[in-house]
């Protein structure tokens, strides 16, 4: 079991981990269309997590520059606004109030419960199973964090479900894709530097 003090540290944190992940996820996507529309249900889901700061001025431009932050501004990407220039990120962005909002289960925080009910807009496809991939794959890490036991897929699939008030599923599919990112989370980092003198040296 990985511990959140053994993950990598969170420019925000207030996003939570499953939003970070989802940053992460985006910077690895090789076709721009696609990063772009990532890149914009991101900004979708950080802003319905705080909805009563909707009318601040410059919210939706304080969203887009907490992306870049969270990219390490490596996200290359078409942003709508000038976002704000690393050399000049002296001081950390205002934080973000944390939410009273009332949860079903604490364990699994309410980042999870704003990604379901944003799963639950998505039109069926490739992106909203990948999202509930992403969704019931953060449940177990939560599970396990909070139990600290074993957690079987059946009650995550029961909490998807109760949670989704009945609209989200984990059926096969889903499990396979969740096998799949896991196996891209821990798969070996290639030597990139070493591939690109190697690919220099061909010409």
């Amino acid at each position: 079991m990985q511990y959140n003090t053994q993950q990598k540290r969170m420019p925000l944190p207030e996003y939570g981990r499953s939003i970070q992940n989802m940053v992460d996820y985006a910077l690895t996507i090789q076709d721009r269309t696609e990063r772009q529309r990532c890149a914009n249900t991101i900004i979708n889901i950080m802003g319905n997590m705080f909805p009563h700061l909707r009318d601040v001025p410059d919210f939706k431009h304080k969203l887009w520059d907490h992306l870049a932050i969270m990219s390490g501004f490596e996200l290359d990407i078409d942003y709508p606004y000038e976002i704000i220039r690393k050399d000049n990120l002296v001081t950390r962005p205002d934080h973000i109030p944390y939410s009273t909002a009332r949860m079903r289960y604490r364990h699994y925080g309410h980042t999870l419960e704003v990604l379901i009910k944003k799963a639950i807009e998505f039109p069926e496809g490739n992106e909203k199973r990948n999202l509930i991939a992403l969704i019931c794959n953060h449940m177990k890490k939560d599970y396990l964090a909070w139990n600290k036991d074993t957690v079987d897929d059946k009650k995550i699939a029961e909490d998807l479900y109760e949670l989704s008030n009945g609209e989200l599923q984990m059926t096969d599919d889903i499990v396979r894709l969740m096998a799949e990112r896991l196996n891209q989370n821990y798969r070996p980092k290639t030597n990139y530097t070493n591939n690109r003198q190697n690919n220099k040296r061909r010409y």
